[in-house]
């Protein structure tokens, strides 16, 4: 086995030899491997040799803020955080399953109904793949979701050439409506990357992973699941609502909370998405 970056933080984080180490596909913004160690038990962990600063912390403190609910989402548990590394304990992926889907539908219905004080970060400012993500509060999430969230990334994506004149000035155009288009609620202790690649369907109980956390309005983190496809949505989305309804209208607000992630992936990715921002800003002028 070689002696990589991997085994070597994982030995000095939790004091135990690596017996075998194997890389995990999928990770964007940081090398993910699954390692074994000598008590037996299976971690994954999660490295950069220069990250953002704070950026494995707020991972951790949106792991545990997640977790806090009784009866609310799960996470992985973690087992350890430094400023190049995070630890995980490994959980064991499974199949989708409709029976699943309504589990986690329930559970996000009580994470998000546990609340917080104010739309904002729980521990000040965050990342979100890699990107710097304000999280100053605000007293409405009209207020928010303007200068926190669409208005910081039409900016990046604008200065990085993946929004033109015309595109940038539909998404200006809604931010002027939004107290006019969302209807307020207390609020919703939010994943805030809740897309479908972040749901790990588990052999014992489907696991959230790589958060963004801060507390927004619940739609949102709704939103978001539908962006790309998720397994099973109708049956999350049922069990979800017959838990905690939803506010009249919210299907039609969905391309609305749609708006602040493809704006993230046109300062990401470029291609389409600043178009495909644009056009969900119209709907609603």
């Amino acid at each position: 086995m070689r002696r990589t970056t991997a085994v070597r933080r994982v030995e000095e984080l939790l004091g135990v030899a690596v017996v075998s180490s194997a890389p995990v596909s999928g990770g964007d913004v940081a090398t993910v491997a699954k390692l074994r160690v000598s008590d037996g038990s299976t971690v994954l962990v999660k490295t950069m040799t220069a990250p953002p600063p704070g950026l494995f912390a707020r991972e951790a403190a949106g792991l545990r803020w997640l977790a806090e609910p009784a009866g609310g989402v799960e996470v992985p548990d973690v087992l350890a955080v430094a400023d190049d590394a995070l630890v995980l304990r490994w959980v064991e992926p499974g199949r989708p399953t409709t029976d699943a889907a309504a589990d986690l539908g329930r559970r996000l219905a009580r994470t998000h109904a546990a609340g917080a004080p104010a739309y904002g970060g729980p521990d000040g400012d965050g990342w979100i793949a890699g990107l710097p993500m304000p999280q100053r509060t605000a007293a409405t999430w009209a207020e928010f979701y303007a200068v926190r969230r669409v208005l910081p990334y039409l900016k990046l994506a604008r200065d990085r050439g993946a929004v033109d004149a015309r595109e940038a000035a539909s998404v200006e155009a809604l931010v002027g409506r939004l107290t006019t288009l969302v209807p307020e609620e207390g609020p919703a202790r939010l994943h805030g990357d809740l897309w479908n690649g972040n749901v790990l369907w588990a052999a014992h109980g489907t696991r959230l992973i790589d958060p963004a956390a801060y507390a927004g309005h619940r739609e949102a983190d709704l939103a978001m699941l539908s962006l790309f496809g998720l397994p099973h949505l109708q049956r999350l989305l049922e069990a979800y609502t017959d838990l905690t309804p939803l506010a009249p209208g919210w299907e039609d607000r969905t391309a609305l909370h749609q708006l602040y992630p493809l704006l993230v992936h046109a300062c990401l990715f470029g291609g389409g998405y600043g178009a495909r921002a644009a056009r969900a800003a119209r709907r609603y002028l």
